[in-house]
């Protein structure tokens, strides 16, 4: 399992990475200011680090007790992906109508369309921060299974 520093680094580089992509991206979506993306970006941020966190801990705690191990198939990494940020979209969504001065639909929409930008880039930021950091467990395991899968044949 990961280490709290090493969770923290992934947290804080997964935000920062984000903001640098979404807040061009949202102003020219919405045809709204920068700024005002920008301190939506920036509270959603803090929030989906501290979410991130959580949730991260959370799962991998469900994971190891229920597979023996963190490592995530692609599949596993859809689920975390989609379970993560339906949980932000609840938090986010009323912070976002008020902030932006919009309705709550307008405020889903607009929650939904970053979503799904998230949902994409959890997925490859997740699947290259595990290239880029892997546990050593992994490696076991899967010099584990080669071993087996030699002997089985």
């Amino acid at each position: 399992m990961r280490s709290p520093l090493d969770r923290l680094r992934h947290a804080i580089s997964f935000e920062i990475i984000a903001l640098m992509l979404i807040v061009p991206l949202g102003a020219v979506a919405f045809h709204m200011p920068a700024h005002d993306i920008g301190v939506v970006g920036l509270v959603s941020a803090t929030l989906a680090t501290l979410w991130n966190l959580v949730y991260n801990i959370g799962f991998d705690v469900v994971l190891q007790r229920v597979s023996g191990t963190t490592q995530k198939t692609p599949r596993l990494r859809v689920l975390h992906a989609v379970l993560f940020e339906i949980g932000l979209l609840i938090v986010l969504m009323p912070f976002i109508a008020w902030y932006l001065g919009v309705t709550l639909w307008q405020a889903f929409v607009m929650d939904v369309s970053f979503a799904l930008f998230y949902v994409v880039y959890a997925f490859g930021f997740n699947w290259a921060y595990d290239r880029l950091f892997p546990l050593a467990e992994w490696a076991l395991e899967n010099r584990g299974g080669q071993a087996r899968k030699v002997a089985e044949t």
